[in-house]
C-alpha cells in the first residue's frame, strides 16, 4: 500500500502484475484491495492460469520499488465466487466509469463493484 502526494492510497500486488486498487482512506483501500484481488484471481482461474503462492513480506519489502510502501496481507476467501455478467450501459456513462476507474487504480469491474458496495452499505445505514 502506498500514497503519493495529493493522491488516494494505492494498492498493488507484486504477485499479480496488473492487479491494482485504491481508496481515499486506508480502510477503503484495504477493502478495495480484497475485491480487486478476488476479481483478478477469478479471471486467472477462468483463463486457466496458475494462481501463484504469496511471496513473503520480507521478499516484497526487499524490492526497492516497494520501499516507500507498507506491506499488508490481503485475504482471498476461497468461498468467494465471482460471476461474469454482461450489462447494457450508455456509452458516455461507460467512458466516465473507465476514466474514474483508471484515475483511482481500479479495473472497470472493480470500480463498479466498489460503487455498488458503497450504495448497498449506504442503503443499510
Amino acid at each position: 500500500m502506498h500514497q503519493d502526494a495529493d493522491s488516494d492510497y494505492g494498492v498493488s500486488f507484486p504477485d499479480f502484475p496488473g492487479c491494482t486498487s485504491a481508496g481515499s482512506t486506508l480502510d477503503e483501500a484495504r477493502a478495495g484491495a480484497a475485491e480487486a484481488l478476488a476479481l483478478h484471481v477469478e479471471g486467472m482461474v477462468e483463463d486457466g492460469d496458475a494462481v501463484p503462492e504469496p511471496s513473503s513480506l520480507e521478499s516484497i519489502m526487499r524490492d526497492p520499488d516497494n520501499r516507500d510502501g507498507v506491506a499488508i496481507l490481503v485475504d482471498l476467501p476461497s468461498a468467494a465466487k465471482v460471476v461474469r455478467v454482461n450489462i447494457t450501459i450508455q456509452a458516455d456513462v461507460l467512458r466516465e466509469i473507465d476514466r474514474n476507474a483508471e484515475d483511482h487504480g481500479f479495473t472497470r469491474s472493480a470500480f463498479r463493484v466498489a460503487a455498488a458496495n458503497r450504495e448497498i452499505t449506504a442503503a443499510k445505514s
